[in-house]
Protein backbone atom coordinates (compact mmCIF):
# COMPACT_ATOMS: atom_id res chain seq x y z
CA UNK A 1 0.00 0.00 0.00
CA UNK A 2 1.36 3.39 -1.28
CA UNK A 3 1.77 6.37 1.68
CA UNK A 4 0.68 9.25 0.79
CA UNK A 5 3.15 11.71 0.56
CA UNK A 6 3.30 14.45 3.64
CA UNK A 7 2.71 17.86 2.79
CA UNK A 8 6.10 18.70 3.53
CA UNK A 9 7.28 16.26 0.40
CA UNK A 10 4.75 17.86 -2.06
CA UNK A 11 6.35 19.56 -5.05
CA UNK A 12 5.85 23.18 -4.58
CA UNK A 13 3.10 24.62 -6.41
CA UNK A 14 3.38 26.78 -9.43
CA UNK A 15 1.87 30.28 -8.44
CA UNK A 16 -0.79 30.59 -10.65
CA UNK A 17 -0.90 33.68 -12.91
CA UNK A 18 -2.97 36.48 -12.35
CA UNK A 19 -5.42 38.79 -14.62
CA UNK A 20 -4.49 42.46 -14.05
CA UNK A 21 -7.47 43.86 -12.65
CA UNK A 22 -9.03 46.38 -15.06
CA UNK A 23 -9.91 50.13 -13.92
CA UNK A 24 -13.58 50.43 -13.63
CA UNK A 25 -14.51 53.96 -14.72
CA UNK A 26 -16.99 56.28 -13.04
CA UNK A 27 -20.32 56.98 -14.00
CA UNK A 28 -20.30 60.30 -14.86
CA UNK A 29 -22.22 61.85 -12.01
CA UNK A 30 -19.59 60.20 -9.80
CA UNK A 31 -16.55 61.26 -11.88
CA UNK A 32 -18.24 64.70 -11.24
CA UNK A 33 -18.55 64.75 -7.74
CA UNK A 34 -15.07 62.73 -6.91
CA UNK A 35 -13.48 65.74 -9.32
CA UNK A 36 -15.38 68.22 -6.75
CA UNK A 37 -13.62 66.36 -3.54
CA UNK A 38 -10.13 66.60 -5.14
CA UNK A 39 -10.23 70.12 -6.35
CA UNK A 40 -9.07 72.66 -3.98
CA UNK A 41 -11.88 74.55 -2.00
CA UNK A 42 -10.73 77.95 -3.20
CA UNK A 43 -11.06 77.71 -6.38
CA UNK A 44 -14.17 79.40 -7.66
CA UNK A 45 -17.00 77.05 -9.31
CA UNK A 46 -17.37 77.13 -12.80
CA UNK A 47 -20.05 78.41 -14.43
CA UNK A 48 -22.87 76.77 -16.14
CA UNK A 49 -22.71 77.35 -19.92
CA UNK A 50 -25.50 76.41 -20.97
CA UNK A 51 -27.09 78.67 -23.60
CA UNK A 52 -30.48 79.68 -22.22
CA UNK A 53 -30.77 82.60 -25.15
CA UNK A 54 -33.06 80.06 -27.41
CA UNK A 55 -36.08 79.18 -24.79
CA UNK A 56 -35.74 83.01 -23.33
CA UNK A 57 -36.57 84.04 -27.43
CA UNK A 58 -39.37 81.97 -27.14
CA UNK A 59 -41.19 83.18 -24.41
CA UNK A 60 -40.68 86.79 -24.90
CA UNK A 61 -43.61 87.15 -27.43
CA UNK A 62 -45.89 85.27 -24.69
CA UNK A 63 -44.98 87.85 -21.59
CA UNK A 64 -45.54 90.89 -24.35
CA UNK A 65 -48.91 89.06 -25.65
CA UNK A 66 -50.02 88.50 -21.42
CA UNK A 67 -48.62 92.57 -20.96
CA UNK A 68 -50.38 93.79 -23.32
CA UNK A 69 -53.67 92.22 -22.69
CA UNK A 70 -53.38 93.52 -18.78
CA UNK A 71 -53.18 97.48 -20.35
CA UNK A 72 -49.57 97.97 -19.56
CA UNK A 73 -46.19 96.65 -19.49
CA UNK A 74 -42.49 97.02 -17.83
CA UNK A 75 -39.62 97.69 -19.85
CA UNK A 76 -36.65 95.11 -18.87
CA UNK A 77 -34.01 98.01 -17.86
CA UNK A 78 -34.04 101.63 -16.43
CA UNK A 79 -34.61 104.52 -19.12
CA UNK A 80 -32.10 105.17 -21.42
CA UNK A 81 -28.90 107.37 -20.64
CA UNK A 82 -29.77 106.91 -16.40
CA UNK A 83 -28.86 103.89 -14.09
CA UNK A 84 -30.81 101.45 -11.86
CA UNK A 85 -29.57 104.04 -8.93
CA UNK A 86 -30.53 106.94 -10.55
CA UNK A 87 -33.97 105.62 -11.98
CA UNK A 88 -34.26 104.62 -8.25
CA UNK A 89 -32.94 107.10 -5.99
CA UNK A 90 -32.74 107.03 -1.91
CA UNK A 91 -36.31 108.42 -0.72
CA UNK A 92 -35.70 112.17 0.50
CA UNK A 93 -36.59 113.56 3.49
CA UNK A 94 -39.84 112.80 5.20
CA UNK A 95 -42.50 116.21 4.10
CA UNK A 96 -43.08 117.90 7.07
CA UNK A 97 -46.42 117.45 6.31
CA UNK A 98 -48.27 113.87 6.50
CA UNK A 99 -48.63 112.60 3.08
CA UNK A 100 -52.02 112.84 1.35
CA UNK A 101 -54.41 110.03 1.46
CA UNK A 102 -53.99 108.28 -1.55
CA UNK A 103 -49.86 108.63 -1.71
CA UNK A 104 -50.18 107.23 1.97
CA UNK A 105 -52.07 104.38 0.27
CA UNK A 106 -50.27 103.66 -2.89
CA UNK A 107 -46.76 103.60 -0.73
CA UNK A 108 -48.30 101.14 1.58
CA UNK A 109 -47.73 98.53 -1.39
CA UNK A 110 -43.96 98.91 -1.59
CA UNK A 111 -42.60 95.83 -0.24
CA UNK A 112 -45.56 93.92 -0.28
CA UNK A 113 -46.73 94.23 -3.79
CA UNK A 114 -42.87 92.14 -5.46
CA UNK A 115 -44.03 91.25 -8.59
CA UNK A 116 -45.21 92.21 -11.94
CA UNK A 117 -47.88 90.04 -13.40
CA UNK A 118 -49.86 90.64 -16.46
CA UNK A 119 -51.67 87.74 -16.10
CA UNK A 120 -55.69 87.75 -16.47
CA UNK A 121 -57.13 86.54 -13.43
CA UNK A 122 -60.92 86.27 -13.04
CA UNK A 123 -61.99 88.21 -10.22
CA UNK A 124 -64.65 88.44 -7.57
CA UNK A 125 -66.99 91.39 -7.86
CA UNK A 126 -67.15 93.88 -6.56
CA UNK A 127 -63.64 94.82 -4.49
CA UNK A 128 -62.30 91.89 -6.83
CA UNK A 129 -58.13 91.76 -6.67
CA UNK A 130 -55.29 89.66 -7.42
CA UNK A 131 -52.99 88.36 -5.02
CA UNK A 132 -51.64 91.08 -2.98
CA UNK A 133 -48.31 90.49 -3.43
CA UNK A 134 -48.19 90.99 -7.36
CA UNK A 135 -50.35 93.34 -9.83
CA UNK A 136 -49.52 95.67 -12.53
CA UNK A 137 -48.86 99.09 -13.16
CA UNK A 138 -53.15 100.10 -12.82
CA UNK A 139 -53.42 97.80 -9.79
CA UNK A 140 -51.12 99.78 -8.03
CA UNK A 141 -53.84 103.12 -8.51
CA UNK A 142 -57.10 100.40 -7.88
CA UNK A 143 -55.88 99.73 -4.96
CA UNK A 144 -54.62 102.88 -3.50
CA UNK A 145 -58.24 104.23 -4.19
CA UNK A 146 -59.95 101.41 -2.92
CA UNK A 147 -58.45 102.38 0.30
CA UNK A 148 -60.27 105.57 -0.42
CA UNK A 149 -63.38 104.10 -0.94
CA UNK A 150 -63.94 104.66 -4.61
CA UNK A 151 -63.88 100.63 -6.44
CA UNK A 152 -62.47 101.44 -9.70
CA UNK A 153 -63.66 97.96 -10.97
CA UNK A 154 -67.34 98.64 -9.84
CA UNK A 155 -67.41 102.09 -11.06
CA UNK A 156 -65.54 101.25 -14.53
CA UNK A 157 -67.77 98.57 -14.59
CA UNK A 158 -70.61 100.23 -14.36
CA UNK A 159 -70.12 103.24 -16.67
CA UNK A 160 -68.64 100.96 -19.52
CA UNK A 161 -72.16 98.85 -19.24
CA UNK A 162 -73.94 102.54 -19.75
CA UNK A 163 -72.25 103.65 -23.07
CA UNK A 164 -69.52 100.64 -24.11
CA UNK A 165 -68.87 102.68 -27.05
CA UNK A 166 -67.58 105.42 -25.30
CA UNK A 167 -64.71 103.12 -24.53
CA UNK A 168 -61.39 102.72 -26.53
CA UNK A 169 -62.15 99.76 -29.03
CA UNK A 170 -58.11 98.33 -28.82
CA UNK A 171 -59.21 94.55 -27.79
CA UNK A 172 -61.93 94.02 -30.36
CA UNK A 173 -64.22 93.43 -27.39
CA UNK A 174 -68.00 93.20 -27.75
CA UNK A 175 -68.86 93.36 -23.63
CA UNK A 176 -67.78 94.07 -20.76
CA UNK A 177 -65.62 92.23 -18.82
CA UNK A 178 -65.53 93.30 -15.33
CA UNK A 179 -61.92 91.45 -14.58
CA UNK A 180 -60.25 92.90 -16.81
CA UNK A 181 -61.55 96.27 -18.25
CA UNK A 182 -60.94 98.54 -15.06
CA UNK A 183 -56.73 97.50 -15.36
CA UNK A 184 -56.47 98.25 -18.59
CA UNK A 185 -54.93 102.20 -18.72
CA UNK A 186 -56.88 103.23 -21.77
CA UNK A 187 -60.19 102.51 -19.95
CA UNK A 188 -58.79 103.87 -17.22
CA UNK A 189 -57.81 107.45 -19.52
CA UNK A 190 -61.07 107.41 -20.36
CA UNK A 191 -63.17 106.93 -16.95
CA UNK A 192 -60.59 109.70 -15.69
CA UNK A 193 -61.96 111.98 -18.29
CA UNK A 194 -65.55 111.48 -18.16
CA UNK A 195 -65.33 111.77 -14.45
CA UNK A 196 -64.04 115.66 -15.22
CA UNK A 197 -60.07 114.58 -13.52
CA UNK A 198 -58.34 115.49 -16.48
CA UNK A 199 -55.32 118.72 -16.32
CA UNK A 200 -53.19 119.55 -19.31
CA UNK A 201 -50.02 117.50 -19.82
CA UNK A 202 -47.22 119.60 -18.54
CA UNK A 203 -43.00 119.66 -19.10
CA UNK A 204 -42.82 121.12 -16.13
CA UNK A 205 -42.74 119.27 -12.83
CA UNK A 206 -43.77 122.01 -9.85
CA UNK A 207 -47.47 121.36 -11.87
CA UNK A 208 -47.65 118.22 -10.82
CA UNK A 209 -49.07 117.66 -7.24
CA UNK A 210 -48.99 114.49 -4.89
CA UNK A 211 -51.73 111.98 -5.34
CA UNK A 212 -52.12 113.46 -9.07
CA UNK A 213 -52.10 110.40 -11.35
CA UNK A 214 -50.35 110.33 -14.66
CA UNK A 215 -50.13 108.22 -17.55
CA UNK A 216 -47.04 107.36 -19.90
CA UNK A 217 -46.43 105.80 -23.98
CA UNK A 218 -43.39 103.46 -23.31
CA UNK A 219 -43.15 103.12 -27.14
CA UNK A 220 -44.89 100.64 -29.52
CA UNK A 221 -48.27 100.47 -27.89
CA UNK A 222 -47.16 99.78 -24.54
CA UNK A 223 -48.94 102.08 -21.82
CA UNK A 224 -47.95 102.57 -18.14
CA UNK A 225 -49.81 104.54 -14.97
CA UNK A 226 -48.70 105.59 -11.84
CA UNK A 227 -49.63 108.04 -8.62
CA UNK A 228 -47.37 111.28 -8.02
CA UNK A 229 -45.59 111.05 -5.04
CA UNK A 230 -44.91 113.88 -2.26
CA UNK A 231 -40.83 113.09 -2.26
CA UNK A 232 -38.78 114.42 -4.40
CA UNK A 233 -36.07 113.28 -6.57
CA UNK A 234 -31.92 113.02 -5.57
CA UNK A 235 -31.31 116.21 -7.31
CA UNK A 236 -35.12 117.80 -5.58
CA UNK A 237 -35.58 119.06 -9.34
CA UNK A 238 -38.96 116.15 -9.62
CA UNK A 239 -41.63 114.54 -7.46
CA UNK A 240 -40.94 110.72 -7.16
CA UNK A 241 -43.61 108.19 -8.73
CA UNK A 242 -45.39 105.62 -7.05
CA UNK A 243 -45.64 102.83 -9.70
CA UNK A 244 -45.42 98.90 -10.77
CA UNK A 245 -43.09 98.82 -14.13
CA UNK A 246 -41.35 95.61 -13.28
CA UNK A 247 -40.39 94.36 -9.92
CA UNK A 248 -43.94 95.29 -7.90
CA UNK A 249 -44.67 98.58 -6.49
CA UNK A 250 -41.72 101.14 -6.07
CA UNK A 251 -41.42 104.70 -5.36
CA UNK A 252 -38.79 106.09 -8.53
CA UNK A 253 -37.36 108.99 -10.06
CA UNK A 254 -39.67 108.21 -13.79
CA UNK A 255 -41.86 111.16 -14.08
CA UNK A 256 -40.52 112.10 -17.25
CA UNK A 257 -38.11 108.73 -18.10
CA UNK A 258 -41.57 108.61 -20.77
CA UNK A 259 -43.60 110.26 -22.88
CA UNK A 260 -46.41 111.78 -20.55
CA UNK A 261 -49.92 111.31 -22.06
CA UNK A 262 -52.36 112.08 -19.11
CA UNK A 263 -52.43 113.73 -16.15
CA UNK A 264 -55.04 113.62 -13.95
CA UNK A 265 -56.24 114.51 -10.17
CA UNK A 266 -58.76 112.60 -8.81
CA UNK A 267 -61.95 114.00 -6.75
CA UNK A 268 -62.45 112.24 -3.85
CA UNK A 269 -65.30 112.87 -1.27
CA UNK A 270 -64.93 115.45 1.11
CA UNK A 271 -64.39 113.29 4.18
CA UNK A 272 -61.92 110.76 2.12
CA UNK A 273 -59.75 114.38 0.92
CA UNK A 274 -59.74 115.77 4.16
CA UNK A 275 -58.97 113.35 6.81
Amino acid sequence: MRQGRSRSQQPPQQPRATRPSRAIAPEPARAASLAAATRPSAAPARASTRDWSAPLRLLAPLLLLAALAAGCSQPAAPPAGRTAAEAAPPASAEPATPSPPLVAAARAQVGVVRLYDPAYVRLAYPGGDVAPDRGVCTDVVIRALRVQGLDLQQRVHEDMRADFAAYPSLWRASATDRSIDHRRVPNLRRWFERQGWSLPVSADAADYRAGDVVTWDLGRGQTHIGIVSDRRSRDRRRPLVLHNIARGTQEEDVLFAYTVTGRYRPQLPPAVANR
